[in-house]
Parts: structure tokens; C-alpha cells; sequence
């Protein structure tokens, strides 16, 4: 593989969740950035369109949901009618990796630690993301070091290639409810079970100590976490909020994390969308490995994170984080007030 190679069209492969797509995104900016004639293509789980469709890097969404209930042989057809001369596997499957040699793409990239990636792509990138101490979005660009001029990107220069400026209009009775006299903040508290949890009980006295003439605060989610927190008891014990839960698409919680000023969560989707739109983004994390910080952390300007100062892994396999529940809402307001004091004094 040479780094001078014109590619017409590259297909980026990562068929996971929201945040670790957002985290795929500055490959896609360094591939626009070498390749600024290569039409880039993207290929994803139906949820998380909405996320692509706002990259400027990024030409083209491939439907893996859709491409995954077709027969083979279509699914085959649809590989090839693609045109794609290099594939990168970000998030490795096996059907995927089989479906792009046989409909034969020319340059399949993969890494060495899937045995059917040794069958099925022919540049093998070294990598091990669990013992490595580099960050997600740095072990992607990793994938495509041998066809990037710079791939080791600093944390601080990932939030220059994420491209996420294509927001859609904010519809009117979302954009009514914001107080551009108060600091709009969200509170995400819900995670689908991708990541641990700060726990309801914790935002809800959040929402209690912040002070209400500053902040103005939103909780969103999707209807079943609404259903779930109203069932936690979560609105009774709540400060002065907002309950937007089940109430947006995904495009319209991206346009209105991209309208309001920061967000609380824990290592969610909605946390790296906050962080990568240039917003106030507190991330609360577990000290255990590859859970923590250092390697999903949230990566913009204004973004920070909470996590305990220990390494601990005893409910590495059990639900709650008792090292992540212990941090407390004061923690939290402390360190989102040092986060947001200019903003505060200078709105």
C-alpha cells in the first residue's frame, strides 16, 4: 500500500453504536484530508445515519441493517455494485470481512487479532485495542497508519477531524424551550446498557444543587429510559428539569446538543456527540480497564471526565460501579462550575 494512491472510493467499516462511530469519524477527516478527491463511504447500523449524515468527511451511509437481511448472493451484488477499492474494518465481522473479498475489493485492511482477517484482507495491522494504552479514536486511525502521512494524532488534535457541521434546522418547539439567559445543560443518565452508570438517584440531586438561575436542565433519553426513570421515581426526586425524553430522533438530538451549552452523561453516545459538537461534556467514568477513561473518554475543547483515582476491577463483571456511584453530585457541580465559570461570569 502507498500513501500516493488515489483511491476513488474508500468504505470505512464500523457497524456498532453511536459513540464508537462518532469516535470512527476522524479517520474519515485524515482520509478526506490525504485523499480530498476519494469519495468516502461509510459503512453502518441504521441508527446511527443521523450521525454520518452531519460529517462533511463522509459522502455516502451503507446500511448494514438493511445489506444483512438480503439474501447472499444480493448481499454480494450490493458489495460490488459499491465500486469501493479499499475497505477499512474498524469494527471487525466476520460476514463483512468475507462479503468485501469475494465481491472483490481490491485492499482490505484488518487487524492481525482476527483469524478470519488472516483469510480475508490482505494488509494486517498489528493491534490489540484491549492492552493497547492509546484511546478508541487513536486505535482507529492505528488501523490506517500505512496509508495516512500522520496517524498518531495527539488527543488534543482529534477534535479538529470530526467534521460533525452539517446539523439540520432545530424544529421550533425544541428551540423554544431553550433559555439563552441560563446555561442550557442536558443530563443524560441512561446509557442503553452500553456503558455503567452513574445511577438516577445521582442525577436526580444533581438536578437538585444546581442553582436554578444558571442552569436551565434537560433530560433526554430514549422513551423506554423515560419509562425507566419515571419508574426509578426519578422526576419526583428531581430538582426543576425538563423531561424531553423520547421526544427527538437521533438527527433532532444532534441538532439540539448542537443549540443548548453542555451535558453530563456517562460514557454514552450522546456524550461524544456533545464533545465532538464543541460543547461543555462531563463525562462520569468507572476506573476499570478498557471501561475507563483512557480509553473512552469524551474528546473536544470543553470536554472533561470524573473518575475515581484508583485502578479497580471488583465489579468488573457484576452491574454497578461502586466507584463510579460513589462520586458524588457535589463532585460533579464543582467540577462543571470550574468547567463552565467563564461561560457563567461572561454569558
Amino acid at each position: 500500500m502507498k500513501k500516493d494512491n488515489q483511491y476513488k472510493k474508500i468504505l470505512i467499516s464500523r457497524t456498532d453504536s453511536i459513540g464508537d462511530v462518532v469516535l470512527t469519524l476522524p479517520l474519515a477527516g485524515l482520509l478526506r484530508l490525504q485523499y480530498p478527491d476519494a469519495r468516502i463511504a461509510f459503512l453502518g447500523q441504521s441508527y446511527t445515519r443521523s450521525v454520518i449524515g452531519a460529517c462533511s468527511f463522509i459522502d455516502e451511509f451503507i446500511d448494514w441493517q438493511e445489506i444483512s437481511t438480503l439474501p447472499v448472493v444480493e448481499q454480494l451484488q450490493r458489495f460490488r455494485e459499491l465500486k469501493a477499492e479499499l475497505i477499512i474494518h474498524v469494527f471487525p465481522r466476520k460476514e463483512i470481512a468475507r462479503l468485501a473479498k469475494q465481491a472483490g475489493i481490491p485492499e482490505r485492511i484488518g487487524s492481525t487479532g482476527r483469524l478470519y482477517h488472516w483469510l480475508t484482507c490482505n494488509h494486517l495491522v498489528r493491534l490489540s485495542r484491549r492492552n493497547s494504552p492509546l484511546h478508541e479514536s487513536q486505535l482507529n486511525l492505528m488501523l490506517a497508519k500505512d496509508i495516512l502521512s500522520k496517524a498518531n494524532l495527539s488527543l488534543e488534535e482529534i477534535p479538529l477531524y470530526y467534521g460533525l457541521d452539517k446539523h439540520a434546522t432545530l424544529p421550533a418547539h425544541l428551540n423554544d424551550v431553550i433559555d439563552r439567559s441560563r446555561f442550557n445543560l442536558i443530563l443524560h443518565p441512561k446509557s442503553k446498557g452500553s456503558a455503567r452508570e452513574w445511577g438516577s438517584k445521582n442525577f436526580a440531586a444533581l438536578s437538585k444543587i444546581l442553582p436554578v438561575d444558571k442552569f436551565k436542565i434537560f433530560i433526554t433519553g430514549t422513551k423506554a429510559e423515560g419509562e425507566l426513570l419515571r419508574s426509578e421515581g426519578f422526576f419526583e426526586q428531581a430538582g426543576e428539569v425538563n423531561d424531553l425524553t423520547g421526544s427527538m430522533s437521533l438527527g433532532e438530538m444532534i441538532s439540539f446538543i448542537q443549540s443548548v451549552d453542555g451535558m453530563v452523561a456517562a460514557s454514552t453516545g450522546p456524550l461524544h456527540l456533545a464533545a465532538a459538537l464543541g460543547k461543555f461534556a462531563l463525562g462520569i467514568y468507572p476506573p476499570i480497564k478498557p471501561m475507563h477513561p483512557g480509553r473512552w473518554a469524551p474528546l473536544g475543547k470543553k470536554a472533561d471526565y470524573l473518575v475515581a483515582d484508583k485502578d479497580c476491577s471488583d465489579c468488573r463483571k457484576s452491574g454497578p460501579c461502586l466507584c463510579m456511584l460513589n462520586i458524588t453530585p457535589l463532585q460533579v457541580k464543582q467540577k462543571l462550575e470550574i468547567m463552565v465559570y467563564p461561560y457563567l461570569q461572561h454569558p
